[in-house]
């Protein structure tokens, strides 16, 4: 039995084993293969990869693990490098690959909008979350110097986002949450706050008329989600982006390309319609 699972904590809610189980029953390769989820904490991480034998084939890594696992592996792969977190761990050859398949599934999932190219963007956040949605808009397009502005909550909380911009060459400018007002002539806002968060910005957002990707899944649309849908604009949510890195993590752990992004769909949106009745 070939083994892979989602750590992290919190873990409960983990929309990961339903993907994963989807794509390895549309493979066909159900009965080889388990995916279970593991609540870990940054202690336990070294321990549990060393408890990890050859019928590992991976793991998918969540807060808070992503960037410690960085510091666990062996090979560290572009761009978890660059965004300095990986989500995805690979054992083989008896090395620990680390992978960040969150840049990949954000560009994909914009793709899929219709969004293909962006000139200028803002980051809503400072989080890990944001270095992973700077790489991607740098890969749309969004490569000229102050191209790039990410508003935080908190100015004193930017550094690791700046770490990951100056590893990438990036020329990314910072200013306040508050001031989102002045900076919303771009082609794409992301949000990688948490849901509600942007909540108060919402009416701003949506007359911008610029296309927006918001990393919430759960309790979907949010109140930035409908004021955009409501005034016309494009609207990406975070299980598209959720749908195509494990996409990618399924290709990478178990060498099968590409992978059933269909049937994964079809099994985590059946599963957050069942969890939204639950919360009704």
């Amino acid at each position: 039995m070939r083994r892979a699972a989602v750590l992290g904590s919190p873990i409960a809610h983990s929309l990961s084993p339903v993907l994963h189980s989807a794509a390895y029953a549309e493979l066909g390769i159900a009965r080889e293969w388990s995916y279970e989820r593991f609540e870990c904490e940054e202690a336990g991480l070294a321990a549990f990869l060393d408890g990890c034998d050859e019928s590992w084939a991976g793991l998918s890594l969540t807060m808070p693990l992503k960037r410690l696992a960085l510091s666990l592996a062996d090979e560290v792969e572009e761009p978890a490098a660059a965004v300095g977190g990986a989500n995805t761990m690979v054992f083989r050859g008896g090395r620990r690959h680390a992978y960040n398949t969150d840049v990949a599934g954000i560009v994909a999932a914009l793709r899929e909008a219709g969004v293909h190219a962006v000139r200028s963007a803002v980051i809503l956040g400072a989080g890990a979350t944001a270095a992973s949605a700077l790489a991607a808009v740098r890969e749309l397009g969004a490569t000229e110097p102050g191209a790039v502005t990410a508003l935080a909550r908190y100015l004193g909380r930017t550094a690791e986002l700046a770490e990951a911009a100056e590893r990438m060459s990036a020329a990314i400018g910072f200013a306040p949450l508050s001031e989102i007002d002045t900076h919303l002539d771009v082609d794409l806002v992301v949000s990688t706050v948490p849901a509600g968060a942007a909540d108060a910005y919402a009416p701003a957002v949506a007359a911008s008329r610029a296309a927006v990707f918001d990393v919430v899944y759960a309790h979907w649309p949010t109140a930035l989600a409908r004021a955009v849908t409501a005034a016309g604009g494009t609207v990406v949510g975070g299980f598209p982006m959720l749908l195509h890195q494990a996409g990618a993590q399924v290709e990478l752990m178990t060498g099968r390309a590409p992978a059933p992004v269909a049937a994964m769909r079809a099994a985590g949106e059946a599963e957050l319609a069942r969890r939204e009745k639950e919360w009704e």
